[in-house]
């Protein structure tokens, strides 16, 4: 039977939770001693690990991801200019010299665009299954899906809408750090929330506006699926930034957990190294 909280791991106590839900850790193997904190309080040679460096690297890239875009934005508006000229009083620019040079600059940006659009994908995916594999050791009994969800999530059809968003709460709860009285901190979900919601609007903009901008042959219609890419470029702008507030949030409170205390405790009657 799988535990009643996770869904992931065997039951194995009469409550139907699994080692990790309910709190009992089998005792370290003889001989074997706790977790120690390495420099800077992570350990050494095993989780967790820290994000930091790949925080950076997310953070820029996604930097590079609003920055392709705004080019987006500017050239897709230029389009639009044009047909909407030639929808409104019959102006021919679109199909002249300078509708020309638009439509290049727009194909050219929509490539930008999707390269730097995969690169951050797979940099941030990396961050973001090391978060998650952090979390297991700060506090597993808060994960609602196992670490190689924190990948999988991101490909399975339909589920992509709700998976990634199922783990990244339990990094988050599991990240906070504990008040003084070892009590459990509430920490407000709003970077998260804003973030998720952002994201999953840009994929059901960017797919209807992609249809649309397929179907589209007279004028009015290029006129109004112009515009609705644009307002897919931007909303994904938005997406952009609050994931770097969610990305900087999450590391700043993994570094906090970790400095704040990262070996387990031990458990009772466990073997103790002796020197």
């Amino acid at each position: 039977m799988l535990c009643t909280r996770c869904r992931i791991r065997t039951a194995v106590t009469d409550e139907g939770l699994c080692t990790f839900c309910s709190g009992t850790r089998p005792p370290l193997p003889e001989g074997s001693t706790a977790l120690v904190p390495g420099p800077g309080g992570w350990g050494v040679g095993t989780w967790p690990r820290s994000p930091v460096a790949l925080s950076r690297a997310v953070t820029v890239l996604l930097g590079v991801v609003i920055a392709t875009d705004l080019f987006a934005l500017v050239t897709g508006l230029r389009m639009r200019y044009l047909w909407d000229r030639l929808a409104t009083d019959g102006g021919m620019a679109v199909y002249g010299e300078g509708g020309a040079s638009a439509e290049r600059l727009y194909l050219v940006s929509g490539n930008v665009q999707s390269l730097a659009f995969l690169v951050t994908a797979v940099v941030f995916i990396v961050w973001f299954h090391r978060t998650r594999r952090n979390a297991e050791v700060f506090d597993p009994s808060v994960q609602r899906m196992g670490p190689g969800w924190a990948v999988g999530g991101w490909f399975v059809p339909i589920a992509n809408f709700w998976f990634p968003y199922r783990v990244a709460a339990g990094i988050w709860e599991a990240s906070a750090r504990p008040r003084p009285d070892e009590g459990l901190r509430e920490v407000p979900r709003t970077p998260l929330n804003l973030w998720w919601a952002a994201w999953v609007g840009t994929l059901l903009l960017a797919r209807v506006s992609g249809r649309m901008w397929e179907r589209a042959e007279e004028p009015a219609e290029i006129v109004r699926a112009a515009g609705l890419v644009a307002a897919s470029d931007a909303l994904d702008i938005v997406a952009a930034v609050l994931a770097i507030l969610f990305v900087r949030a999450v590391t700043r409170m993994q570094v906090e957990r970790a400095a704040h205390s990262l070996a387990p405790a031990p458990e009772r009657n466990a073997p103790v190294a002796t020197m």
